[in-house]
């Protein structure tokens, strides 16, 4: 890895030499310098250092540091460079020659596409951006990973997910970091800003306000509202369990399914599977296996334990795990133990998906698990929401679709899960790679057609 160095010496006490010294004592290797400024009395110069892990790069900050006549600016590593000045830029689509262009692109000939819209509202989607823009919303209270970090440190996630909409499904999005956790507040701001969008993603905002703020904003707008770490967990996490109960030659409806975490990913992870078939899951959260012969503090539990559980299993999760087919995670690193694992049903499935750590890592359940997928990147068959995200929104954009229903999200599901072949099909690879680019457009295809069904769309020219 590399780190950029900016540094002030001044002229008189800073030594280059002592420097370049310091540096490689440190175990760094100068790449390159350049001077940026020089002044009356220092000079600022970049340098960029190759180094072999974080730690050595700590190393080589600290040894500049102590150096007499040197005075660290600034230090970056590669993932900072590409932050720097965000990753987002706007560029018009038609240039502005002339006095002609000019007059057509803003005053006075901009004033007949306003009345036209404002004489025939549906006419903005096609006549300004709206048509292919999507806002990512946030609060910052439950960024992945991170927690309650708020808005302005939210906000590079949110940048990086609208680089990821245009990237993969042409989509335009905006990151939109909202300073209020209120949800009265955010459920107004988001209607406030809706005319500008097509759709509405929601992102990283904590449960259970998240459940609210979604249901009302379905409710009261007329574009299509997602919270993607809700939903977009559960499509990505259900087209790997489709393909792992191929491979090891389950029926999903007969299985056995325990859910670790019952916040926003794991009810959403719940519906789904309820959707899909299953009749027997158990979602287990800080007070053990919920079920609807006890009351809890949390309408949202409340409301979860009554749907699900049906033979009414009491206890904790080492318990209530034993002859499980199925294991979903979306909790905390370290719940699940090897002995917990190996208690489970024949050919075990096994999705430890809390994130940045799993709740088991597969070196732990080796051997007693046949198919394991967690969040990570460094690991077999991640469960990645960018996999549905940039063709789900593609989908509805193009079909306008009032709303993304349960059939649009299990179509999606199906589609990420067809597009690994039954060739390739194996304990590693029940899941396609997020740099597939077939991907993206295999689920646009599917919730447009999904979209038309449940009779949600309101563009017809995609398909007829």
């Amino acid at each position: 890895m590399t780190v950029m160095l900016r540094v002030e010496m001044a002229k008189d006490t800073g030594s280059f030499g002592r420097l370049a010294t310091a540096i490689g004592e440190a175990g760094g290797d100068i790449v390159s310098v350049e001077a940026a400024r020089y002044q009356a009395d220092a000079t600022v110069r970049e340098l960029t250092v190759s180094v072999t892990d974080p730690a050595v790069a700590d190393r080589v900050a600290s040894a500049v540091r102590k150096l007499t006549g040197v005075h660290m600016l600034d230090v970056f590593d590669r993932t900072f460079l590409m932050h720097l000045g965000g990753k987002l830029e706007t560029t018009p689509k038609l240039p502005i020659r002339n006095r002609d262009d000019l007059s057509r692109v803003y005053t006075p000939g901009v004033a007949k596409v306003c009345m036209a819209i404002h004489e025939d509202p549906k006419r903005a989607h096609n006549l300004t951006i709206k048509r292919n823009t999507v806002a990512v919303v946030s609060d910052g209270s439950a960024v992945l990973g991170l927690g309650n970090i708020g808005p302005l440190a939210a906000m590079p996630v949110m940048e990086g997910k609208a680089v990821l909409f245009k990237q993969l499904g042409g989509v335009d999005a905006f990151p939109i970091c909202l300073d209020t956790q209120d949800t009265e507040e955010i459920i107004k701001a988001v209607k406030q800003i809706a005319p500008s969008f097509g759709g509405i993603n929601l992102e990283d905002i904590s449960a259970p306000r998240c459940f609210e703020i979604e249901r009302r904003l379905v409710e009261e707008l007329d574009i299509p509202v997602f919270h993607d770490d809700q939903h977009g967990t559960a499509v990505v996490m259900l087209a790997g369990i489709l393909n792992a109960v191929k491979l090891v030659g389950k029926r999903l409806a007969d299985c056995k399914v325990v859910i670790s975490g019952v916040g926003a990913a794991g009810t959403a992870c719940t519906n789904i599977l309820l959707s899909a078939g299953v009749t027997n899951i158990i979602g287990v959260d800080r007070e053990g296996a919920l079920v609807r012969t006890r009351s809890y503090d949390r309408d949202a539990w409340n409301e979860y334990a009554a749907r699900t559980n049906p033979q009414l299993v009491e206890g904790v999760l080492s318990e209530v795990i034993e002859g499980a087919d199925i294991f979903v995670g979306v909790s905390a690193p370290g719940l699940l133990k090897r002995e917990d694992v190996c208690r489970m049903a024949k050919d075990a499935i096994v999705f430890a998906m809390a994130n940045p750590n799993p709740e088991i890592t597969p070196e732990e359940a080796e051997g007693c698990v046949r198919v394991m997928a967690t969040g990570r990147s460094d690991y077999p068959n991640q469960i990645n929401n960018v996999l549905c995200f940039p063709g789900l929104f593609r989908g509805v954009l193009d079909c306008r679709a009032e709303r993304v229903t349960e059939g649009m999200k299990l179509a999606a599901a199906r589609a990420i899960a067809s597009s690994v072949k039954d060739s390739e099909l194996s304990e590693t690879c029940i899941i396609p790679s997020v740099f597939d680019t077939s991907v993206a457009e295999k689920v646009r295809q599917a919730v447009l057609y999904a979209a038309y069904e449940e009779g949600v769309a309101r563009r017809r020219s995609y398909l007829d």
